[in-house]
């Protein structure tokens, strides 16, 4: 049966939540739904996928239909909010009529299942936590951010039929602050493309990508794919690493992607006298992703918050083991001595520790790949997504 599905999202920056939504996007509507796709203004070094989805084309020629919501910001801004709830979102629900209104991140899924619950006749309103909204630290402003957080997430789960969890972390953390009941909840395991990261293009090969990048055969890589950003974890690898970078001269960091963090963060290698350990990418094209990601060895994922990190599950495709901090969801695919290994977060010993423990076991690294590959082409799947999403849909309307 065709629906019309309403996906809302606070930006549609190079992300992997973004990304899981848009790969929900396109299968619906390769699967006959009438898909739209709302979300705020783009802007920043980030990145976006708006190109992406304005390509897209089902074999029958059905587009993704895209509505930009000029107030959604995701910052709290009473003035902004105030005119995105009730002017943008509510106006774009009563013009399209749809059948499941789907919220993705925090201030998209707040605003989106309050606007969506007022809508005549009212849809069937599912929301996905991509990761936690609860921000760590224990300072004034971080513990009133996170009580306001809890509140607004408090009253938009009692505006909403299903909430989608990537990973069962996310459940638990809700359940534990009094967010939505236990029977509201679903996890669907965020879904990726498998055969790019799998199968190499022409010239984008291991080496090849090596040589693109002035990296040799024989050197140790380790690398992140991630924004330039707080929380991210690129200080704890220059802490961690520093000294073994500069004694090891195989060994190199490759860091992938771009932010707002970039010009600081370049200053530091330089203040470290990294400059040559250390290859910034800057922003690359979505599709060159699992060609620098087979360029590495190692990929380091010490971010302080995820909610199943995308990057740990497509570096297992792509052949490099994981490091990462336990935080959250990253247990569920980064099982530690089994797919990879796992460190306490801001622990700069153990992270370098690691990271030499993986350099100097490359048979238990390549077995820990092996392990997660299979685990990955099992669970985490975009089809896979796609298919326990209609369930979840059936669900909400069922509810409704």
């Amino acid at each position: 049966m065709s629906r019309r599905i309403l996906h809302i999202s606070t930006r549609l920056i190079l992300g992997g939540s973004q990304e899981n939504t848009v790969l929900s996007c396109e299968g619906q509507a390769e699967a006959g739904h009438d898909v739209h796709l709302a979300f705020g203004p783009i802007y920043g070094p980030e990145g976006s996928l708006l190109d992406r989805v304005k390509a897209f084309r089902t074999f029958d020629g059905r587009r993704i239909t895209t509505h930009e919501l000029p107030h959604m910001v995701r910052e709290i801004h009473p003035i902004k909010d105030h005119f995105c709830l009730h002017h943008d979102l509510k106006s774009l629900i009563r013009e399209i009529k749809p059948d499941v209104v789907h919220t993705h991140s925090s201030k998209a899924g707040v605003l989106g299942r309050w606007a969506a619950w007022k809508a005549n006749p009212r849809p069937a309103i599912v929301h996905t936590i991509h990761g936690p909204p609860f921000m760590p630290g224990r300072g004034l402003a971080t513990k009133l951010k996170n009580t306001l957080y809890t509140i607004a997430e408090r009253f938009a789960a009692k505006r909403c039929h299903v909430i989608v969890s990537v990973a069962d972390a996310m459940t638990e953390q809700f359940l534990a602050r009094a967010i939505g009941r236990s029977d509201q909840f679903v996890t669907v395991r965020s879904g990726m493309e498998t055969d790019h990261f799998l199968h190499a293009a022409e010239g984008e090969d291991a080496a090849s990508v090596r040589r693109e990048l002035g990296l040799w055969d024989d050197d140790f890589v380790i690398g992140t794919v991630a924004r330039l950003a707080e929380h991210k974890g690129h200080d704890d690898l220059l802490d961690a690493l520093a000294t073994e970078l500069r004694s090891r001269p195989s060994w190199k960091l490759l860091w992938v992607g771009d932010g707002w963090w970039r010009e600081r963060l370049t200053e530091r290698v330089g203040s470290l006298g990294l400059r040559d350990r250390v290859v910034m990418t800057g922003l690359v094209p979505q599709e060159r992703v699992p060609a620098m990601m087979r360029a590495m060895d190692v990929l380091a994922h010490p971010s302080y918050r995820e909610g199943l990190p995308r990057t740990v599950p497509q570096a297992l495709l792509a052949g490099a083991a994981p490091v990462a901090n336990d935080v959250d969801g990253t247990r569920e695919i980064c099982q530690h001595m089994e797919t990879g290994l796992l460190v306490a977060p801001g622990d700069t010993d153990a992270l370098r520790e690691a990271i030499v423990w993986l350099a100097d076991n490359p048979r238990d690294r390549e077995a820990m790949v092996e392990r997660g590959r299979e685990i990955v082409l099992n669970e985490y799947t975009a089809e896979a997504m796609v298919r326990h999403l209609e369930g979840v849909y059936d669900r909400a309307l069922t509810s409704r």
